[in-house]
């Protein structure tokens, strides 16, 4: 099976659209990458939203790898201005309750699983280890369907992803939630 390594991009600039990386979080990307490199990644694969390609690109720059862009891996909605700061929060509370809940932008939260799940088993030919620059609620949802609600910590579906959190599978099967080991 092929090992996957779902890293939560690092800290973004708070701000809607598509926001870049904060100080802060360059570093944090800088540590991530030292840490792929040791792990042997053959592959990175990020979401097109701009946190995630500055976090691949950061690790790329270590490993000397090709970044690939796959919008599978997006997050479920993204803040763009386009509505109101409380009703995407709303629709984004009403995707984590009902995950079949549709906000009106985005994916329902079994739509967005299901997408990285159609992403991992694709990029399962691929000669691993793979790491998959991602988004802590799209991440989240995966673990939802892979693992079941009851499994997955109460204070990531609550509060989200650390930044550059790694979440480790061996194929489907989960094998490390969201360690932040690499960055301390």
């Amino acid at each position: 099976m092929t090992v996957f390594y779902l890293v939560q991009h690092a800290e973004k600039e708070r701000q809607p659209g598509d926001p870049g990386l904060t100080e802060l979080g360059r570093r944090q990307a800088a540590r991530t990458a030292g840490w792929v490199q040791q792990v042997g990644v053959h592959a990175i694969v990020c979401s097109p939203l701009r946190r995630a390609r500055e976090t691949a690109w950061s690790i790329a720059s270590e490993t000397g790898l090709r970044v690939r862009e796959d919008a599978r891996l997006r997050e479920r909605m993204n803040w763009d201005g386009s509505q109101r700061m409380e009703d995407f929060l709303a629709d984004w509370a009403a995707t984590v309750k009902d995950r079949n809940f549709v906000p009106a932008c985005g994916d329902s939260s079994h739509d967005a699983a299901e997408r990285f799940r159609a992403c991992l088993v694709e990029l399962t030919k691929e000669p691993g280890p793979v790491a998959l620059i991602t988004h802590g609620g799209v991440t989240v949802d995966l673990l939802r369907t892979l693992i079941g609600d009851g499994a997955v910590p109460v204070e990531l579906i609550q509060h989200g992803v650390p930044s550059c959190a790694i979440t480790t599978l061996d194929g489907l099967s989960i094998v490390d939630i969201a360690s932040v080991a690499h960055l301390e």
